[in-house]
């Protein structure tokens, strides 16, 4: 494995990515959309805000630093349908999100769904290269890029999700999907970036019983996707540079406060931590939805980072520093303490709406989280 050793991370105190919207970015969006407002003044907006999130982002002492998403609609959407040959089709049925309580999960939540249309093309110039570069223009600390994983253009859909004409053979489908991934890496490496991670709901799905079940209503065997997604993510980080850190963060949903799985990490673990071959994993675990710290036995010692996400992205009220030592603890128990890191167990906003809470709370849970790795380990690096 190659591996970073945290200098370029997971950092003991790390995040996952995105940030909440500032009203006057979504008023902008909304112009934007309207025809009111150019493309061109939108851009000049994203660079201003982002330059005021990565100083506060700096001032939490968070080592790594990302640009909060501030150029996507959503966390998965904008990346994928930048790839040729991949569009998006409504899934049946209603989201059920305005009839759920916050915090709970939405059992009928139906996404939009990746579809492969025609031979897969990585576009020249990269998807996230100029996102990147500004971003490290403006921060003397770790830019982080997160892009979702290889597997969404594969879970939600299947073989179904994949045209038979442009595809007849799943094994190229799954080849170029590796291929594209792969040259998005390679093209943010070349560029001087050396911390990615991929963002993947479906290894965390895997662990819901009822998303197993479609899963193999859709025809596929939820035994063995982890072990398919563990070959994509592999395949695609191959040739990275050595000193390139890529982590994998599993996340059950995370939007406006709300979940949409549930189950713990039992189904995937042995199969994520060991053939998985990257530097961390950023794993959720701010309530009983994810399970317990059982799991984390499988996580070979002088291996990945392990980031556990305590402390919650989705409430503002802040977390007692004593209950956080007390999980860290029960975590020691089955995985070597000197591999982990704390951070928030999510993004704070997955898509534009954002979760239910203030950005001084958001600012608040980032520094809670530096705080806590300088008390347990001495550094938040």
């Amino acid at each position: 494995m190659k591996t970073s050793n945290g200098k370029h991370g997971p950092f003991r105190a790390d995040q996952v990515g995105s940030l909440l919207r500032p009203q006057e970015l979504k008023d902008a969006r909304e112009k934007k959309k309207n025809g009111e407002l150019t493309a061109e003044a939108l851009h000049e907006l994203e660079d201003n805000l982002i330059r005021v999130a990565v100083k506060k982002e700096e001032e939490t002492g968070m080592q790594a630093v990302t640009d909060g998403d501030f150029r996507r609609q959503s966390w998965s959407g904008d990346f994928l349908t930048s790839i040729g040959g991949v569009g998006t089709m409504s899934a049946p049925g209603t989201t059920g999100q305005t009839e759920t309580e916050v915090g709970k999960v939405v059992k009928n939540w139906n996404p939009p769904t990746p579809t492969t249309t025609a031979k897969l093309k990585w576009p020249e110039g990269g998807i996230q290269h100029e996102s990147f570069e500004f971003l490290k223009s403006v921060t003397s600390h770790t830019p982080k890029v997160t892009v979702p994983s290889p597997s969404m253009l594969h879970f939600r859909g299947g073989r179904g999700g994949v045209d038979e004409k442009a595809y007849p053979d799943m094994e190229e489908f799954f080849d170029d999907v590796s291929k594209v991934w792969r040259s998005e890496v390679m093209d943010l490496a070349a560029a001087g970036c050396r911390y990615v991670q991929f963002d993947d709901t479906n290894l965390a799905y895997l662990c819901d019983e009822r998303l197993r079940a479609r899963a193999r209503e859709i025809g596929e065997d939820p035994d063995q996707l982890p072990h398919l997604y563990a070959r994509l993510i592999n395949n695609a980080i191959a040739d990275r540079p050595d000193d390139m850190a890529i982590t994998i963060h599993l996340c059950r949903g995370n939007s406006l406060s709300r979940g949409h799985a549930e189950g713990g990490y039992e189904p995937v673990a042995d199969a994520i931590f060991n053939e998985v071959k990257v530097d961390g994993f950023f794993l959720e675990y701010d309530d009983e939805r994810s399970g317990d710290f059982k799991p984390l036995r499988f996580v070979p010692k002088g291996g990945p980072r392990i980031v556990l996400g305590i402390v919650t992205s989705k409430f503002g009220e802040p977390e007692s520093k004593d209950d956080l030592n007390r999980r860290l603890d029960n975590a020691a128990q089955y995985m070597p303490e000197d591999q982990m890191c704390i951070s928030p167990q999510c993004g704070f906003a997955s898509h534009t709406g954002g979760n239910i809470l203030t950005e001084d709370q958001q600012w608040a849970k980032l520094r809670l989280c530096v705080e806590m790795a300088e008390q347990r380990w001495g550094s938040a690096v």
